[in-house]
């Protein structure tokens, strides 16, 4: 049995869906205050919050877990500056929760979702696992405590893990089961569709005089089926009796905010009003990953690296989601 934390939210929900398709039995936990009840499709739920030190030990009574699937998190940067305790609380201290119940129940398997966002300004590109992790807000710097926290647990507990540093996740699962709703929406290509279908008025370009080809940010994409698919490889790979490691999740190739923009253009069929702006503080101008790592000890590799493939599963979900539609 696989306990994935944060099972009802983006990610989690998605990969949620690829281990029971691959056979494995699971059991989500979820507070439901991100997550959706409606993305509860696949294995059992437990509604816990990870504050919750006695609800975590009843599902750990309750269901035979091997492994666990920590995703759950609070992932908005801007939102952690302006409140940093909410974030070091509910991704440190209940991480921490989390893992002294593994250690009761004698649970040494873990998958943590880390971020990018542990590096903090890239020194050099593509970013490897070995560039220096300097965050440089709050939601970066606790998930590099966690990952601290994890390397210490190896060494004194024999608690083996895999730390899985995403770089932009997007698209939608291409079955249309589940995809992509958050409220407010902060990601780019979301937003995009939120212009393209009329939800919102324009999309803002934030900095046009980057050192980039056209002058705006260039990002690394991962779709979404291609992170779940990792994590179900990250899972084989400890159970196969792999070592701890951490690995960078990406295409390896980057595209310009530019670039986003006129791809959505093509694969809706919208014409998608822009409006430019000032940059914004802390952006760096260029940031992509190598996952050559993941690639060669895993057998990992994207399916959907294309980033017309992204946007077309990201644009089918979004016409349909009704709930989406409801919120805005």
């Amino acid at each position: 049995m696989i306990l994935v934390t944060g099972g009802a939210g983006y990610i989690g929900s998605h990969t949620n869906k690829e281990l029971n398709r691959a056979g494995y039995e699971t059991v989500v936990l979820d507070n439901l205050i991100y997550g959706h009840e409606d993305f509860l499709k696949w294995g059992a739920f437990e509604k816990v919050d990870l504050r919750d030190l006695s609800g975590i030990t009843d599902i750990f009574e309750s269901y035979s877990i091997e492994t666990v699937m920590h995703f759950a998190a609070f992932t908005n940067v801007e939102e952690s500056v302006e409140n940093p305790q909410e974030y070091y609380l509910n991704n440190l201290r209940n991480t921490l929760n989390l893992l002294q119940v593994m250690l009761e129940f004698k649970v040494k398997k873990l998958v943590f979702s880390s971020t990018c966002a542990t590096y903090g300004n890239p020194i050099e590109i593509p970013l490897t696992e070995n560039h220096p992790q300097n965050p440089i807000n709050p939601y970066g710097r606790g998930k590099f405590m966690v990952e601290q926290v994890l390397k210490d647990y190896n060494s004194a507990y024999a608690l083996r893990y895999v730390s899985l540093r995403y770089f932009n996740a997007a698209g939608a699962d291409p079955e249309g089961e589940v995809g992509e709703r958050h409220n407010p929406e902060t990601h780019l290509i979301p937003q995009i569709l939120d212009a393209a279908i009329g939800r919102r008025e324009d999309i803002k370009i934030f900095g046009t005089d980057y050192d980039t080809p056209d002058g705006t940010c260039i990002r690394d994409y991962i779709h979404v089926t291609d992170l779940a698919d990792a994590h179900l490889k990250a899972l084989k790979y400890l159970e196969a009796g792999g070592k701890s490691q951490v690995f960078n999740l990406g295409n390896d190739n980057g595209f310009s905010v530019r670039e986003v923009i006129e791809t959505a253009r093509k694969v809706t069929g919208k014409e998608i009003k822009v409006t430019e702006t000032d940059r914004r503080q802390g952006d760096p101008p260029i940031l992509v990953g190598s996952s050559q790592k993941a690639k060669e000890l895993m057998g990992w590799k994207p399916k959907y690296d294309d980033l017309s493939q992204i946007i077309r599963t990201a644009w089918q979900w979004h016409k349909m989601d009704k709930k989406n539609n409801e919120m805005n």
